[in-house]
């Protein structure tokens, strides 16, 4: 036991994973691209952690960086992460929020606005193109599942359906209920939210926060089958409610993705 509250005091939330992942068949694409998925930061000052997060992000030279919520959890949060904001690479960047923007305190517009000012696009229920060599990825952002009021229909009310369809929602149990039209289905959905249980002994979440659904953490439908689109689900980076992660390493995601 004490070395398990070592362990998760002090070091596994100190520890990051970079997983590098592969979408597409490079064969038969015209354009490729990396995405970096940042999830979870939790932020309530800039450390160590933040840091080794910034550099990682840095290290694997995207072209797009994806936030997916839970950015911050109070209004102590604003600084360290305009700071966080500012200082990831000048690339196409995408921010939705999670449960803990609407619990932080801080109004949504206010994030919005705080996001634009950094070159980040806030996508509530939105959906946008990004131009990519002789292709495009569509990216659509939902609000969140279990806080928020997502609404498919409105975020693609004006969008033509195109290959590279990208959705992002923060809560991993959206999936079950997405009810994408048909024109536009998924090639990809992202979230976070789990922290891939946060504490987890030997892999085996004690709980998951309500939004979960019926995933933890990685990959899930990738094989095709369900007639849901492929999910990853972030670790993401920092903690709630106690500050401790045990067999849930903190992870930014990394995707190769050939585009069609």
């Amino acid at each position: 036991p004490l070395a398990a509250g070592i362990d998760g005091l002090f070091v596994t939330p100190r520890r990051l994973d970079v997983s590098w992942h592969s979408m597409g068949s490079a064969a038969m694409t015209s354009a490729a691209l990396r995405i970096v998925q940042v999830s979870d930061l939790h932020l309530r000052s800039f450390g160590s952690v933040e840091e080794q997060v910034l550099a990682a992000i840095a290290a694997a030279q995207p072209d797009c960086i994806i936030h997916t919520g839970d950015m911050l959890e109070s209004p102590r949060g604003l600084a360290p992460l305009r700071e966080f904001l500012s200082r990831c690479p000048s690339v196409p960047s995408f921010a939705i929020p999670g449960n803990w923007e609407y619990t932080s305190g801080v109004p949504l517009t206010q994030l919005g606005r705080l996001c634009e000012a950094v070159g980040i696009e806030w996508l509530v229920n939105r959906s946008t193109v990004m131009p990519q060599g002789s292709t495009a990825l569509r990216i659509t952002g939902l609000d969140d599942f279990r806080s928020g009021r997502p609404d498919v229909e409105s975020a693609l009310a004006t969008a033509d359906p195109m290959p590279n369809h990208l959705v992002l929602a923060h809560c991993p149990g959206q999936r079950d209920h997405l009810g994408l039209p048909a024109a536009h289905s998924a090639d990809l959905m992202l979230s976070g939210h789990t922290h891939g249980g946060q504490v987890a002994p030997f892999g085996m979440p004690v709980v998951l926060p309500p939004g979960s659904g019926r995933y933890v953490a990685g990959w899930y439908g990738r094989e095709g089958g369900d007639g849901l689109p492929p999910l990853y689900v972030s670790r993401g980076v920092g903690t709630s409610l106690i500050p401790v992660r045990l067999g849930a390493v903190p992870e930014v995601a990394v995707f190769e993705w050939s585009l069609a």
